[in-house]
């Protein structure tokens, strides 16, 4: 018989984390066909395999959903949820706008306040609001844990009536749960600022939130009252969801009634699977911003404007940016603090104090010394040349520079010296390194122009020209351009940023705009761990003001946290004997090695983002041998030193299970940790604020791979990453970058290069 049931309509979800990734799976398992794009390739990837996969409590239930990452994307968007973080709300709605049908919509599956700008962005028509609470967290790529179910509210923005299209979507939501349509939506999401701002708190200490909630409790009734005030000030009906009742909170609200509703909060907290926030989990296990201060604009901002105190929630948020990079530092006594704070009248702190809350708390942008006229300048300029641009990309990538080919190496970098003569002229002084056993380093130092800073250090400007690609690679995969796209080998990692590097300086010079001192350093050997030029780098990195390294962009983000990565060989050496005629005889050390292993599984911390591999074993030499010999090769990751400390410590303590049998650990760090340090911080700051000039939204990430920014941040020089090309496929036949994202990265580091000039 043949099935005539109508096709239930398709959803695309972009950004597949907790929320995304939930409601994804329930709309799949329904029977929809769902597309989701995320920027996370290993997740991406891991979902293509296995499918979509929700863990509950022991069990794991996958279903499969078509996965791809943004710029893999080909098609048009009706349904769109959105479920990326609400400060990456901007670069999504970028990629968005092009590709979204005129009778589409998107729907704001996301904490915060973000409709109005999506409204702004795409209109009214074309914006659909919501409220969501759900528990849950991406626990391995591809898998996410439910908390439970929570609470998701539909409707249209600025409290419209209930549509059609709000309650097909509801109809089709109730696949995850209980979804409901409201004309208040506004109302849940002031209640979930409150509610939210307690789980924020939560994240000053490492304890499960329900506990902190119950032990610190005039902090947090002091805190969303805070909020509320502005909520009631505006006019906002606040609407309670799951076992939040946002009355109980509010200004003058009975003592009674308060504890009542902590008492129901606080139980049904220690139900859900999710003992801690995501707000914590960023920063402790992702070490990545939060994104608290993105959803506290609005509620600043009114406050502001009516006068309402908001001493608790500046403290808050200062407190949460303070432990961006240093998770270490989280405390109970911080929520002690609050305590103390919420029993005093806002009055008792000095006058100092409360503006340097606000200072931290929002963050007002130091002004730059150039205007959004002359960032515009820039851009054009850059766009007009974008042409001159891939023709140079063209005659460098068409340069074979295979890491392991020296007369390759040579030849690209006598190339290169001739085409940055061409482009920027003569340096002020030129060094080539020399290296027996790799690619040479080329150093360029340029003098500054029109500069008023007073470090009038180099600002150094870090790159690579080898590549993972074998010679003889171009003959069969040559430079390619088709519409906006570019791909060939190495045009994304790193040959694209490179370009971008140059032609920045360049446009700074044919406008006229200052520039600080710069050495460019150009190292033959990064694909291969920068063995040879790695003192060098550090060498250089120690008399420069900071550095910038032009690196691949992480989905359009830069880069402030990379994992530092180890690599290790654990030999086991045993007794030989015939393991038929005399099997006592022997001491095996293919069973020692296998021992070893099962022990280095142990030192895996995935919440605290160490990963270890071992990814190639050998031993022994016949069968019905008792081996002699077995070896193991093992990648470590781990994103803190303390946890480089920990894994290094354990590896140096391995012993023998067999005491016949000897082990020995040999290798080490191939690069340290990158950690974001209030220097990267600020240098992310002062990017974000020049992409801001130019129109542009400037995301950060912390990825697992490693640059030689490690070793710049690792002795103290402050890094800007991740500021090269635009694109995907490092590594990979499908490698590219676009002719768009040269010319926005390269007005980009033109106007961070001019801002540095002024600072």
């Amino acid at each position: 018989m043949n099935d005539t049931r109508p096709e239930r309509p398709g959803y695309t979800v972009v950004g597949a984390g907790a929320i995304g990734g939930t409601l994804a799976f329930a709309l799949a398992r329904a029977g929809h066909p769902v597309t989701v794009v995320d920027t996370d390739h290993a997740h991406v990837a891991a979902i293509r395999t296995r499918g979509l996969v929700v863990a509950r409590g022991g069990t794991r239930e996958s279903v499969p959903v078509t996965a791809t990452t943004p710029d893999e994307f080909d098609g048009t968007l009706t349904r769109v949820l959105l479920a990326v973080k609400a400060q990456a709300t901007g670069a999504a709605l970028d990629w968005i706008a092009p590709r979204l049908a005129p009778d589409g919509y998107v729907v704001s599956l996301q904490n915060g306040f973000n409709e109005p700008l999506i409204a702004q962005r795409l209109g009214a028509a074309r914006t659909v609001a919501a409220f969501v609470n759900i528990f849950a967290d991406v626990i391995e790529p591809g898998v996410v844990l439910d908390g439970g179910a929570g609470a998701l509210v539909i409707g249209e923005p600025d409290g419209g009536p209930v549509s059609p299209r709000v309650r097909e979507l509801v109809a089709h939501l109730r696949s995850w749960g209980p979804a409901v349509a409201s004309d208040n939506v506004e109302g849940y999401l002031w209640a979930k600022a409150g509610f939210g701002a307690m789980l924020a708190a939560t994240a000053l200490a490492d304890a499960p939130m329900a506990d902190l909630i119950d032990r610190h409790r005039p902090a947090m009734a002091a805190l969303t009252g805070e909020i509320f005030a502005v909520s009631d000030r505006l006019g906002i009906t606040l609407e309670a969801f799951d076992a939040f009742e946002p009355h109980a909170f509010r200004h003058g609200a009975d003592s009674a009634v308060r504890n009542a509703a902590f008492d129901r909060l606080t139980a049904w907290l220690r139900t859900q699977t999710k003992d801690r926030s995501g707000i914590w989990r960023d920063l402790a296990v992702r070490h990545r911003p939060v994104e608290a201060p993105t959803h506290y604009t609005d509620v600043f901002r009114h406050a502001a404007r009516e006068g309402l105190p908001t001493t608790l929630l500046h403290t808050v948020v200062s407190g949460l940016r303070r432990l961006e990079g240093a998770a270490h530092d989280m405390s109970e006594s911080r929520l002690d603090e609050l305590d103390r704070l919420a029993q005093a009248p806002a009055h008792d702190m000095s006058e100092s104090q409360l503006d340097e809350l606000d200072r931290l708390a929002q963050a007002p942008a130091p002004s730059l010394p150039l205007g959004p006229d002359q960032a515009e300048a820039v851009r054009q300029w850059l766009d007009a040349h974008r042409e001159d641009m891939v023709a140079d990309l063209a005659a460098y990538t068409s340069r074979g520079s295979a890491s392991d080919d020296p007369r390759a190496l040579d030849s690209c970098l006598g190339w290169l010296r001739g085409w940055l003569d061409r482009r920027l002229g003569a340096p002020d002084t030129e060094e080539t390194l020399v290296r027996e056993e790799a690619g040479d380093i080329l150093v360029r130092r340029y003098s500054a122009r029109d500069t008023t800073t007073r470090d009038g250090r180099p600002v150094l400007l870090l790159g690579h020209y080898d590549t993972v690609w074998p010679t003889g690679t171009l003959d069969t995969w040559p430079f390619r351009r088709d519409g906006d796209r570019i791909s060939g080998p190495g045009v994304f990692d790193m040959k694209a940023g490179l370009v971008q590097a140059v032609w920045a300086l360049r446009a700074l010079d044919a406008l006229g705009l200052p520039r600080p001192a710069c050495t460019l350093m150009l190292n033959g050997d990064e694909e291969t761990g920068s063995l040879a030029s790695r003192d060098a780098i550090v060498a250089e990195a120690r008399d420069s003001r900071l550095a910038m390294v032009f690196e691949a962009a992480a989905d359009g983000a830069i880069k402030t946290a990379r994992k530092g990565v180890g690599l290790f060989t654990v030999t086991v050496t045993g007794t030989e004997a015939h393991a038929g005629l005399d099997p006592t005889a022997g001491a095996s050390a293919v069973d020692e090695l296998a021992h070893q292993i099962l022990r280095l599984a142990d030192l895996r911390a995935p919440d605290a983002g160490t990963s270890l591999n071992v990814g190639v074993v050998e031993g022994g030499t016949r069968s019905n041998v008792t081996a002699g010999r077995a070896v193991g090769h093992i990648d470590v990751r781990v994103a803190t030193a303390a946890e480089q400390r920990r894994v290094e410590d354990a590896l140096a303590a391995l012993r023998p299970v067999d005491p016949r049998t000897r082990v020995e650990v040999t290798g080490g760090w191939n690069r340290p940790v990158f950690e974001r340090t209030e220097g990267v911080a600020a240098l992310a700051g002062l990017a974000r604020r020049c992409a801001a000039l130019l129109r542009h939204d400037l995301p950060e990430a912390s990825v697992g791979g490693a640059s030689d920014g490690n070793f710049v941040v690792a002795q103290g020089t402050p890094v800007l990453d991740g500021i090269g090309a635009v694109g995907s496929g490092a590594h990979a036949r499908s490698e590219h970058t676009s002719v768009s994202g040269m010319v926005i990265r390269a007005a980009l580091a033109a106007t961070v290069l001019a801002a540095l000039a002024g600072e």
